[in-house]
Parts: C-alpha cells; sequence; structure tokens
C-alpha cells in the first residue's frame, strides 16, 4: 500500500523537519509505477501510495502527506468523494490535493477545484512540471504548518518568541509563484554572505538569469502558461544546486538570480552552462522568439569577486547584470563572463 510508511510520532515536530511527502491514490499499479520513477531520483521528496480508495483517508491521517495526487475515476468511491471527506477531516482540510485526471475536461476541471481540489494536472504529466507542481504546493502547505506552528509558540512563551520572530521572516522571504527565494531573500542572502566571504577571504560568485522573449511568451499563451514556465525555470536552477549554502530566488518578473559563496568563476560557468543547457533541452515552444529553435531559452551574466572594504554587493551586481546584457545582445541563450567584458577589470 505504502512505500517506507513513516508516520509523524510527535504532532508538534521542530520548524526544520518538515518533509515533502507525497501520497498517491490511484487504483492502477502503472501509473503507481510510473509516478514513482518520477519521484525516485529525488532525495527531498517521500513517496507513499493507496491503490484501495477505501484506505485513503485513513492512510492521509496517519501519513501526514504534504500533498495528495488523487485520480478520479476509483471503484467504491470516486476522487470527488474522497476530496469531500479529506475536507471534512481536521487534519487533512488544508492539505493540497492535485487532480491527476485521464481527461483535459473543463468542466471536471471546474468541479474538481468546487469540490476542494488545488490544482489538476492530465496524466502522465511531465516530470519537470509534476515536481514543480508538488514542490510548490508542498512548499505553501509546509510554510502554512510552520506559520501555525511559531504563532504557538509565541503564544505559549515571551521566552521562545525571538526564535519564532525568525522563522516568521523566513516565510516570508518565499516567492509566491515559483516556490523559490524572494528578492527580499537575495538582498539578505547577498548581504551575509558579502560579510562571511569579506571575512573569509573567498570568491562569492553571482549568476542574473533572465528568460530570453518572455513578454511574447506571455502574449502567445496566456499568464497561466507564463507562470507555469517560470515554474519550470526556477525549477531548473534549484535542481543544479548542489550545496546547502547556494541559493536560487526570484530577482524580479522574469528574471532569476543565483548565488554561490565561495565558488570559483570557474566553477560557476559550469552551473550557468548547464541551467542554460537545460532549459533548452526542455524545447518549450515560443514560435515567436528570435532563437534558433524558436523555445524557451535564458541569457545568463556571471561575475565574482572575493568581497573587500573597497568593493561591494551593488558593484557584483552590476557586473553580473552587464554581462547579462552583453548575453542578450549577442543573440541570446548564452552566457557571459563578466571578465570578458571590454573595459572592465579582469
Amino acid at each position: 500500500m505504502s512505500e517506507a510508511l513513516v508516520v509523524p510520532t510527535d504532532p508538534e515536530q521542530s520548524l526544520a523537519s518538515f518533509k515533502v511527502r507525497v501520497l498517491l491514490v490511484d487504483d492502477q499499479l502503472i501509473i503507481v509505477e510510473a509516478v514513482r520513477r518520477m519521484l525516485s531520483d529525488q532525495t527531498d521528496i517521500e513517496f507513499h501510495y493507496v491503490t484501495d480508495a477505501t484506505l485513503a483517508v485513513q492512510s492521509a491521517q496517519q501519513l501526514q502527506p504534504t500533498v495528495i495526487l488523487q485520480d478520479l475515476v476509483m471503484p467504491t468511491i470516486d476522487g470527488f468523494g474522497l476530496i469531500q471527506l479529506y475536507r471534512e477531516q481536521e487534519e487533512l482540510r488544508n492539505v493540497p490535493v492535485i487532480v491527476l485526471s485521464a481527461k483535459e475536461d473543463p468542466k471536471l476541471k471546474a468541479h474538481s477545484f468546487a469540490t476542494g481540489a488545488n490544482d489538476y494536472m492530465v496524466k502522465l504529466p511531465d516530470k519537470l512540471e509534476l515536481l514543480a507542481r508538488i514542490r510548490y504546493h508542498s512548499g505553501a502547505h509546509i510554510s502554512r504548518l510552520q506559520r501555525d506552528q511559531a504563532f504557538r509558540f509565541l503564544r505559549a512563551s515571551q521566552k521562545q518568541l525571538a526564535d519564532a520572530n525568525i522563522e516568521l521572516q523566513k516565510l516570508a522571504a518565499l516567492d509566491g509563484l515559483t516556490g523559490i527565494a524572494n528578492r527580499r531573500r537575495f538582498d539578505d542572502t547577498m548581504r551575509l554572505e558579502w560579510q562571511r566571504g569579506q571575512r573569509d577571504r573567498k570568491p562569492l560568485t553571482l549568476l542574473l538569469c533572465d528568460v530570453d522573449f518572455f513578454k511574447l511568451y506571455n502574449d502567445s499563451f496566456g499568464h497561466l502558461a507564463g507562470d507555469l514556465c517560470l515554474k519550470k525555470v526556477a525549477a531548473v536552477l534549484t535542481e543544479h544546486l548542489k550545496r546547502p549554502a547556494d541559493l536560487a530566488a526570484r530577482y524580479g518578473g522574469e528574471e532569476f538570480a543565483i548565488i554561490l559563496p565561495e565558488t570559483p568563476l570557474t566553477g560557476a560557468l559550469i552551473v550557468a552552462e548547464s541551467c542554460r543547457r537545460h532549459l533548452e533541452q526542455l524545447a518549450i515552444e515560443n514560435p515567436q522568439a528570435d532563437t534558433e529553435f524558436s523555445t524557451v531559452t535564458m541569457s545568463i551574466g556571471v561575475a565574482s569577486v572575493v568581497p573587500s572594504a573597497s568593493s561591494s554587493v551593488d558593484q557584483l551586481i552590476q557586473l553580473a547584470d552587464q554581462a547579462l546584457y552583453a548575453a542578450k545582445r549577442g543573440g541570446r541563450n548564452r552566457v557571459v563572463n563578466a571578465e570578458d567584458l571590454p573595459g572592465l577589470p579582469t
């Protein structure tokens, strides 16, 4: 029924211990296996499944998933009925539910949302899209759990006020659309990493990434498709970050940033090129784009310095920005190193 079922033993678990936990409710083992394969290489995601619809609510209560993937057509009770049962349970009322349907049917979609679903996907979805939606909905749910827990701490003891405020600040540092760090978190992290780099005399590297011809993509496919495109870009960027200190953030609009502390320029260029190539290989159609393959691509500017008293965070950002605009002027869908720009110090 489930893979490595781990039931939380302490409802007051620490703020840092929440994990992405997926429960798939589907009576078709071929779908279960396909989803399991999609998630098998994601070390941050815990996967469980139920094929018997009559056990779905009980399993969800025991497991406390951060997202439920719900099939609509099942014996005994259909997906709509299960969603209603989830919403009737206090401990499941706010758990995000993503409907997995065999049909792209507006009426089914509308009824799913009216019943209490949070999202709707036609199975089997693209792996990257599925991961992005799982992480987005789980992130929002985990943030809600953390926020509620923080409020309980605040009410319980004045002594815990400072720690709870720190956790609340973290909750306010996520971009609502993509689920990655927002501009506020970016600014705070840059300031802290600059101070650390200056103290330790270690390089600090910044990547500024801009989705090419994104306005044309929005104009062609609409804002919902544009939002999904930005989620996929965010997923691409985070997939290539290997260390806890590395940070991907939404810098603004269709512009993203990656902070790589203690990373030399050579390593940063490898990360940048990997991200650029990964997005290109997704081949997301953008027929209005003036690129070779008419797909969604991105330009990346890279700048690296060893922080010192004679330089500043703003100067590093300006260097990366100049490299980004050079990539745009040079034809887009490329990585440009600030040190290669004429007139800039090397």
